[in-house]
């Protein structure tokens, strides 16, 4: 199983029928293919839409936060960019799940920008952490060059501080307990001494720590 799908039905679990979410670009798009049976979330996107449909099922005037063409459920809601992060920040978002560059172990999220790179902004990245209720990054484990992404310090420049609630990679599940991250489950086939390796953050492991499940 490629890193990017287990990543993301490892996510899907973490989602409630009828929660709200918002779903970043890239990897946690992914995510609304493996829900399971019988959870449906109404999916959010910054730029102003409430009820965005899967991405299979496109419509090409209809493009979410990231620029994919995508559909829209019945009784989806539209509205100006105003409204639209007034329910972010107003806490109506139960969950949001983004990518990161970095996450260290003050629950800091480095994910917009790399120094001397061309990047359009932030976005509504930094609404999106401090509005939602539950914040999970899906995230490869190591960088291109292999280099360790979740870190005692993020070295990248911050999208939010204390902010993560729940890091998923390809070889385990990390969450922030008690503001200490503990890592709580092992992807299928992955031993802790190899996630000791790829992780430059001091972690905690929890005394249940379980493989990680898949779902559908």
């Amino acid at each position: 199983m490629h890193a990017k799908e287990l990543i993301a039905r490892r996510v899907a679990l973490e989602l409630n029928d009828g929660d709200i979410v918002n779903l970043g670009i890239g990897l946690p798009t992914m995510v609304a293919d493996y829900l399971p049976e019988g959870v449906s979330i109404t999916l959010q996107s910054e730029n102003g839409f409430l009820g965005l449909g899967p991405l299979h099922d496109t419509d090409p005037t209809v493009c979410n936060a990231g620029g994919q063409p995508c559909g829209m459920v019945p009784g989806a809601a539209t509205f100006d960019s105003s409204f639209s992060f007034a329910l972010i920040r107003g806490g109506h978002v139960d969950a949001c799940v983004l990518g990161g560059l970095q996450v260290d172990e003050g629950a800091n999220l480095a994910n917009w920008m790399v120094p001397g790179k061309m990047v359009p902004g932030m976005g509504g990245a930094m609404d999106l952490v401090v509005g939602s209720r539950k914040v999970i990054v899906a995230m490869e484990h190591c960088a291109r060059d292999g280099g360790a992404k979740i870190l005692p310090r993020c070295t990248l420049p911050l999208t939010a501080v204390n902010v993560v609630s729940m890091i998923v990679t390809e070889l385990g599940v990390f969450v922030f307990e008690e503001g200490k991250l503990t890592l709580t489950e092992l992807a299928p086939g992955v031993e802790l001494a190899t996630v000791r390796e790829k992780t430059g953050a001091a972690f905690a492991v929890a005394p249940d720590l379980c493989t990680m499940p898949l779902g559908v």
